[in-house]
């Protein structure tokens, strides 16, 4: 069983104390069921230059994949961390035939999502952007929700990890790195992403906070 398998079952039970944070930029609030049902319905697929750019993060890459699947997420969002057991359990399972996409979206209302972001994003300078990705939301009971920064516990789990600390934290300080951040959350707004998680399935976007059952369904008819 891989460590990132024993993270999943580990983390699976608080998917359903979670079920109604699906954090809304404008309201704070969970989506109503008509607004679910409207997620659900057919649609156009969403433009590809909006949800995949050049620089934008794989957790996982297969050549000539036939589905690429993209979620616009904030680390400090207890949805995304309900949420990532199920994207975790998904990278394994369907590992070497589809793309997952992470995309940054920290939400206005949270102290620490836009820190936290750019020290993924840090991280990723390092190579290291899985690593931290998973530290943030093995730990996301520990440093959220805080009205105070927590910058200085980041740089900490940088050191955790191994990468050089120093570097980590001119990266973190680098308003490059915020500016990559914050483009990953304009593009999210332009695609009309109002919370975190926010899944899209070869451009259709998913109800929010979708099942495992529901995002492997939808992945094995794209692949049928």
């Amino acid at each position: 069983m891989s460590k990132n398998l024993v993270i999943t079952l580990a983390l699976i039970a608080a998917s359903a104390l979670a079920l109604g944070a699906f954090v809304v930029v404008a309201g704070g609030s969970a989506p109503s069921e008509g607004a679910a049902e409207s997620a659900a319905s057919p649609s156009a697929p969403a433009p590809e230059d909006l949800l995949v750019r050049e620089d934008s993060h794989y957790l996982a890459e297969a050549p000539g994949a036939e589905v690429t699947v993209v979620e616009f997420l904030d680390f400090e969002c207890e949805a995304c961390r309900a949420q990532f057991p199920i994207m975790e359990r998904l990278r394994e399972d369907y590992d070497g035939r589809i793309n997952l996409v992470i995309r940054y979206f920290p939400m206005p209302g949270h102290t620490n999502s836009e820190t936290a972001a750019t020290a993924v994003e840090a991280a990723a300078r390092q190579g290291e952007l899985e690593e931290m990705y998973i530290k943030m939301y093995e730990t996301q009971e520990e440093w959220g929700e805080s009205g105070e920064s927590k910058a200085g516990e980041f740089e900490g789990f940088a050191e955790e990890l191994g990468l050089d600390t120093e570097r980590f934290a001119e990266d973190a300080a680098d308003p490059a790195t915020l500016d990559r951040v914050r483009a990953d959350f304009d593009d999210g707004l332009a695609l009309g992403v109002q919370g975190t998680p926010t899944i899209f399935v070869n451009g259709r976007q998913t109800d929010p906070m979708p099942s495992y059952g529901t995002l492997s369904a939808m992945i094995d008819r794209e692949l049928s």
